[in-house]
């Protein structure tokens, strides 16, 4: 029993990736059948899909998971046309986000049995990683994992939720933020994480004193708005930095820091005997670059003195999305959209990023719908 929503086309444009170091390009390709529907998917008609970093780590070399051609995008929002044979055809027409990791689902893998699927190491699928994405007019998804958006949320700003909201909300649990014991934190490094990271610390966890690191002076305004207490400039070197963020929490540095950065300078403004981080704190590593030159280095003494532990944040789990969705339902957190473009445009959107000079994400709008 097959259930869809007619498409006039059998074509559609995507955002193709063809291996390290080649350009991304635009493509006709294939519409996903409705017809050729995993019992347990859905065919969504994407409405709006948010560009990431990821992208530029793809284009650039830094990624390379050996799966190409690719349609890239990870942070997709749009409308359920076609169900599965296992899928209530109620779900026709049910505004959605999608989440991106597809686990193995085995009994014996622990990380699925645990909602974990972000650490599944045999994975069916990772949209815009290792299978097609949301940077097209259409992908396929299973129907668990298009996770319904409130009512009143626009698209445009709901797909930014996928990987933007989400990643925060990931990352507040892996440092351990707690209600009643963590007093401050730190982002280093403000767009797309790091405004959900503002905004999720203060309004969610309700943390007394939450900073930010920007090199955009722009980008700190925009973090003091959303509820930041302090923005410190991030193209002063790492020691004054540091001396900064102690500067604002009495000597003592913070207790989770959130590092969105990845790059060897901002990584060394965290630790050692006067870094940003404080006694018994939390580095949350959020943000990479490649190469040996931005290698995590510390010595151990002041992180044993300390006690300080460092953590790894990848991605999200299906229920952190729901809780993302949930957050910006209830206004706790808004997303941040620097501006829309056309798909075709989406070279445009990922220069922008390259440069630095957005403020929020940039959502590329498949159907070519009014940008602006």
């Amino acid at each position: 029993a097959l259930h869809r929503i007619a498409t006039k086309s059998s074509k559609m444009q995507a955002v193709r990736y063809h291996g390290a170091k080649k350009p991304l390009t635009l493509e006709k390709v294939p519409i996903p059948s409705a017809d050729n529907l995993g019992a347990d998917d859905v065919l969504v008609k994407v409405e709006a899909a948010a560009l990431c970093h990821t992208e530029l780590h793809f284009a650039d070399g830094t990624l390379d998971l050996g799966v190409k051609p690719l349609t890239l995008g990870h942070e997709a929002a749009g409308i359920i046309t076609a169900v599965g044979s296992n899928v209530s055809p109620d779900r026709i027409g049910q505004r959605i986000v999608n989440y991106y990791y597809v686990g193995c689902g085995a009994e014996s893998c622990r990380w699925c049995q645990k909602g974990e699927e972000q650490l599944c190491p045999a994975l069916k699928a990772e949209h815009g990683f290792i299978s097609d994405g949301g940077l097209a007019e259409y992908m396929v998804t299973p129907s668990r994992n298009a996770v319904v958006l409130p009512d009143g949320l626009d698209m445009v700003d709901a797909a930014p939720i996928g990987c933007g909201v989400t990643t925060a909300v990931h990352a507040a649990k892996m440092g351990r933020v707690d209600k009643a014991d963590t007093k401050s934190c730190l982002v280093y490094g403000c767009n797309g994480v790091g405004f959900g990271l503002v905004q999720l610390l203060k309004n969610v966890y309700g943390i007394a004193k939450v900073g930010v690191v920007a090199r955009s002076e722009a980008k700190r305004s925009k973090a003091l708005e959303l509820g930041a207490d302090f923005a410190v400039d991030g193209t002063m070197d790492g020691t004054a930095v540091s001396a900064a963020v102690r500067d604002h929490t009495d000597g003592e540095g913070v207790d989770v820091i959130f590092e969105c950065v990845g790059r060897r300078e901002t990584m060394d403004a965290c630790v050692g005997w006067v870094g940003a981080l404080g006694r018994r704190g939390h580095l949350v590593l959020v943000g990479y670059h490649a190469g040996e030159e931005h290698d995590f280095r510390c010595h151990p003494i002041p992180m044993i003195v300390y006690e300080q532990s460092v953590v790894g944040s990848v991605g999200a789990t299906l229920e952190d999305l729901k809780e993302a969705v949930k957050y910006v339902g209830d206004g706790k957190i808004k997303t941040v959209v620097d501006s829309t473009l056309p798909l075709d445009q989406f070279q445009v959107g990922l220069d922008k990023i390259s440069q630095c000079s957005c403020i929020g994400k940039i959502v590329c709008l498949p159907m070519c719908l009014p940008c602006h």
